[in-house]
């Protein structure tokens, strides 16, 4: 009777899990996508660079091709880190500690590199301070998860935190589209859109992740998923 009357105390304060917001989920998946053809393609890119094409992406890649060995140092541990994520949601995987013994090495390669690869900025000092910022908050956001995961519900809040931050590049893909699709209206360059694209698309992510941390949906969502392996 004592057990049957702890289950019940358990299941009321945490009621079967329910799905995230589907604008949400439809956000992150397309995120996951975009990063990962973006790494995909600047792969292929810097092992068989095009012969012909827009002379602006021209430009870029050769920008790329550069360093090289510094643009593969950051984007494969990035794809990694990407195709991780899932796993720290989905519910079936909820506990397990595997996924992050792999996000927190990883972010911190990612991390690293960032700062390095902003040496390189196509939009001068306007992505660099973009990329300053943003990579500063990812790292905060992953030494806190990190700190904290003894408690499964903040470790959760700030690892969702650092992966919002890093999924912002993704975010700036569709931004940097426009700019492009618009450059003969505009007669922007890549250097003078680059760093605006950087700033909204970054911003974006963090923004909308946190108001939604910040709501009860988000709160309740949030420590649902983290205590769920304790029901």
């Amino acid at each position: 009777m004592k057990a049957d009357a702890e289950a019940g105390k358990t299941n009321t304060v945490l009621p079967e899990t329910q799905a995230y917001p589907r604008w949400l989920r439809v956000g992150f998946c397309a995120c996951i996508v975009i990063a990962v053809a973006v790494v995909l393609r600047r792969t292929v890119a810097l092992a068989h660079p095009a012969q012909s094409g827009p002379p602006q992406l021209a430009k870029l890649d050769a920008a790329f091709a550069s360093h090289a060995a510094l643009t593969l140092a950051h984007i494969f541990p990035a794809l990694a880190f990407v195709l991780l994520t899932p796993f720290v949601y989905i519910r079936r995987f909820a506990g397990a500690a595997w996924p992050k013994r792999f996000l927190f090495p990883l972010g911190l390669v990612v991390g690293v590199t960032a700062y390095a690869m902003s040496k390189y900025s196509v939009g001068g000092w306007v992505e660099r301070s973009a990329v300053v910022l943003f990579n500063s908050l990812f790292l905060f956001s992953l030494f806190r998860a990190w700190q904290l995961r003894r408690d499964p519900v903040l470790s959760l809040r700030w690892m969702t935190r650092a992966i919002a931050i890093l999924l912002g590049i993704a975010t700036t893909r569709p931004v940097m589209g426009i700019f492009f699709a618009t450059s003969r209206v505009t007669h922007l360059s890549p250097e003078q859109f680059f760093g605006i694209a950087f700033w909204i698309g970054f911003s974006i992510n963090t923004l909308v992740v946190e108001l939604w941390l910040r709501s009860q949906a988000g709160k309740s969502q949030i420590e649902r998923m983290a205590m769920y392996p304790l029901s």
